[in-house]
């Protein structure tokens, strides 16, 4: 078997119009025509790359496992960047899994998690960001997180790094002038040059930083709390926002006694809807057990939708879950709209108000507009990039301090080559996120997250 050609199931398991299986390396082409017999009796070698032929899954006795299209492209014009050869056959599980096998037979080794998108990124067809805004494109819960995710694909983290990089090389030149001639005025070798290009990266370091954080919640979905006293609707908003009856909604006041939890889509974000038990005061065992969840809920979820009921004045309880969330990043849902109204957001001064009748399902856009705001969703515009996973976001705060100390270290009285030193931590963060100078063991850690077939 030839270790570098590998083949795996790149489409999704279970019953479909199509299935592929990919194959990737040196003899992928060879290993293919063992198994795979076209009807016009030539075989894949003899395609150009970007052709096609129709056939059929030969199994090791000769009989055909099911009709099969090899689609075959020549390195180094494929996604890896090797000789690939693509069997689409029916989607079937079974067919799907038989024809892998027979793959395999034929020379191919299993291919591991990420591998083909990782041969891509060795090779040279892409740069590690954009490897990586893959598994972000697949992923993709919502209309927002598929734009983030796109404009990952199209380089966007790339062409913000790279100014960030192209600042430090300025400076870092600048500073090994300096080093050379430290009595002459030159342009770019002067303290203030140093500082003006240390200043402008840490800023555009701090932007990724903060886009990063918005980002994730349109990437991961929000963690979204729906709280408030017995009977104000939560269970229905929760239902009107899921499109289903995932919660009991009674007219019995404490009927919701447990967390609820369900992920759905509100035009094109996502949230993860926890609905709570009434929080209020209770003698009552199991209500008080459920009021203690709910209330630990709020100091962790990303936005807490608070439900006052419309008809009905503010009371006690009301009152308190106000004072429990005014620090908090919370909206208020002015609830039973189609009722007669006893509350309007000029009860609700400093918070962000939307009115709705959960039961009638009016209102839910005003909503959607209201997440969009407090999670500051609309402050990123088009071209901004934004940092998809933890690891870009941890080479992009170790840059930020090294040009910290970089700045520190301008006015401390070191020498300036100790700000050089710094400005190459930075530079060295920066090529770590991009891929030009990652260690094997960074790499493999970053393919291994990534889906078997991708």
């Amino acid at each position: 078997m030839s270790e570098n050609t590998v083949a795996a199931i790149s489409s999704p398991m279970g019953e479909g119009g199509i299935g592929v299986i990919r194959i990737s390396g040196e003899d992928a082409i060879s290993v293919a025509d063992k198994c795979f017999k076209a009807v016009s009796g030539k075989p894949l070698c003899s395609l150009g790359g970007y052709r096609a032929a129709f056939g059929n899954i030969v199994l090791s006795d000769g009989t055909s496992l099911d009709e099969a299209v090899a689609l075959v492209f020549r390195a180094p014009k494929s996604y890896t960047g090797e000789d690939v050869v693509e069997l689409s056959v029916h989607g079937g599980t079974e067919i799907l899994r038989q024809a892998l096998r027979r793959v395999l037979e034929c020379g191919a080794m299993p291919a591991g998690a990420g591998e083909f998108t990782k041969r891509a990124f060795l090779n040279g067809k892409m740069p590690l960001s954009k490897a990586e805004s893959v598994m972000s494109l697949i992923s993709a819960r919502g209309n927002e997180a598929l734009k983030i995710s796109r404009k990952a694909a199209g380089g966007s983290i790339d062409r913000a790094v790279n100014e960030i990089t192209d600042l430090l090389k300025l400076t870092a030149a600048g500073i090994a002038t300096y080093s050379d001639y430290p009595d002459e005025e030159l342009e770019g070798a002067k303290i203030s040059d140093f500082e003006k290009g240390l200043l402008k990266a840490e800023e555009k370091l701090n932007t990724l930083i903060k886009n990063y954080d918005t980002g994730k919640l349109i990437r991961e979905g929000i963690n979204c709390v729906i709280a408030g006293k017995p009977n104000v609707g939560k269970s229905t908003l929760m239902n009107l926002l899921c499109g289903s009856d995932r919660s009991i909604v009674t007219a019995v006041p404490g009927t919701t006694r447990d967390i609820i939890e369900n992920s759905v889509n509100l035009g094109d974000i996502t949230l993860n809807l926890s609905d709570t038990a009434g929080i209020h005061a209770t003698d009552d065992v199991v209500e008080a057990e459920g009021v203690s969840r709910a209330k630990e809920l709020l100091d962790t979820a990303a936005v807490i939708l608070a439900v006052f009921d419309g008809s009905a004045p503010l009371d006690a309880d009301d009152r308190s879950l106000l004072e429990d969330i005014r620090t908090k990043r919370a909206i208020v849902i002015i609830n039973k709209t189609d009722l007669e109204q006893r509350l309007s957001p000029k009860d609700f001064c400093g918070f962000e108000c939307v009115m709705l009748s959960a039961k009638e399902g009016k209102g839910a856009d005003n909503l959607q507009s209201a997440i969009k705001r407090v999670c500051q969703m609309d402050s990123l515009s088009e071209n901004d990039a934004v940092l998809i996973n933890e690891r870009q976001l941890s080479c992009v705060k170790e840059a930020q301090k090294y040009i910290e100390e970089a700045r520190t270290a301008l006015f401390s009285g070191v020498t300036v080559d100790a700000v050089g030193v710094c400005v190459d931590g930075a530079l060295e963060s920066l090529l770590t996120l991009t891929g030009e100078r990652v260690t094997n063991a960074v790499c493999d850690e970053i393919f291994k997250h990534f889906c078997v077939g991708k």
